[in-house]
């Protein structure tokens, strides 16, 4: 899909250094690319507290069994 932007060009031909990136597209599409990542990161965030969980679990122990069953 071909897009018509009018961008600072100071801001792209830094981005493009930055990133190290070839092209002007290349550094606009890795920006949005890292920019959708964040925000769909920030979503998660949202089910802290959410999760219910065993407090009486105990991690130690299911370690032990797998390391057991992994000897034998």
């Amino acid at each position: 899909m071909s897009t018509n932007l009018a961008l600072d060009d100071a801001l792209i031909n830094q981005a493009v250094a930055v990133g190290q990136h070839r092209t002007k597209k290349a550094a606009v599409t890795a920006a949005l690319q890292e920019y959708i990542e964040r925000h769909q990161q920030q979503e998660i965030v949202k089910l802290f507290g959410t999760v219910s969980y065993d407090a009486g679990y105990d991690y130690k122990t299911h370690r032990s069994r797998k390391k057991r069953a992994k000897k034998t």
